[in-house]
């Protein structure tokens, strides 16, 4: 979703949102989601753990290949009941030309927790 910039916020505000990287350790078709989705399992360290996310990127992405994948997420959101799915953090993404979901990940492999700074 495009659109012009948000308005300005403080600093104190942006460091409220923690944005961490993790490892996608399983993915599957989450067909049963009112919009086609994938179930994502991402790991995010020893602190934070494992936690489930529902995304939809099935335009860009098969599940067998994003296993392996580290992608950024938001994981303080509160839970968000996706159908009979409950996802646990917000996997973040960029639209293409079209529209369609291609997700933020580093380009160099991280430590998985890594808070975004």
């Amino acid at each position: 979703m495009s659109g012009p910039a948000a308005g300005e916020i403080a600093f104190g505000d942006f460091t409220k949102v923690d944005i961490r990287v993790g490892t996608i350790v399983e993915a599957e078709p989450y067909p049963e989601a009112r919009k086609s989705a994938i179930k994502l399992r991402i790991d995010f360290g020893a602190e934070i753990g494992v936690k489930r996310s529902s995304a939809q990127i099935t335009r860009h992405y098969e599940p067998a290949a994003l296993v392996g994948k580290q992608v950024v997420a938001v994981v303080n959101f509160p839970p968000r009941q996706i159908g009979r799915f409950m996802s646990e953090v917000l996997t973040l993404g960029v639209p293409d030309a079209d529209g369609e979901v291609v997700l933020l990940a580093p380009t160099t492999g991280v430590p998985n927790g890594g808070r975004m700074f």
